[in-house]
């Protein structure tokens, strides 16, 4: 059985957490990219170049709509195609310099906005407390079960 307060703190992360990232996205869809867009470009700096049928199955979209999406990002220049060194037959996908860029400076104007809002709404002391909050959450989460069992 769960406790209240358990059941009370995980609608409360899962509330603010959604809040965040809605506000973060907003920020984001100023610019022209499509969530699909820029989950790619967050993937390919983040676990480095793939190839097209990789990135379809870690992004969990049909091949034919990941083709669609790496059109798109090329057009813009945002990443480029090279055959792989292993295998020839295949290209794989990497950012370009302005793809890299292009996220670092989308990851800017969340980090300083989210800077802001927290540097002016909030005291040092509160600051400090979500920074701690945020510490415990993380603990907890490291160790949970990827899904619950019933």
């Amino acid at each position: 059985m769960l406790s209240a307060s358990a059941v009370q703190a995980a609608s409360q992360v899962r509330v603010v957490f959604g809040r965040v990232k809605r506000r973060l996205k907003d920020l984001a869809d100023q610019d022209d990219l499509t969530p699909s867009q820029s989950s790619v470009l967050s993937r390919l700096d983040k676990d480095g170049p793939a190839s097209a049928s990789e990135l379809a199955a870690a992004e969990r979209v049909r091949p034919q709509s990941m083709a669609a999406i790496l059109a798109a990002l090329r057009e813009t220049d945002l990443i480029e195609r090279h055959p792989d060194p292993e295998d020839g037959r295949r290209q794989v996908v990497s950012l370009t310099t302005t793809g890299r860029h292009r996220l670092q400076g989308d990851r800017r104007v969340r980090q300083e906005w989210l800077a802001q809002t927290l540097q002016e709404r909030c005291t040092e002391a509160d600051r400090r407390l979500i920074l701690k909050a945020l510490e415990l959450l993380d603990n907890a989460l490291e160790s949970a079960p990827a899904a619950i069992t019933r």
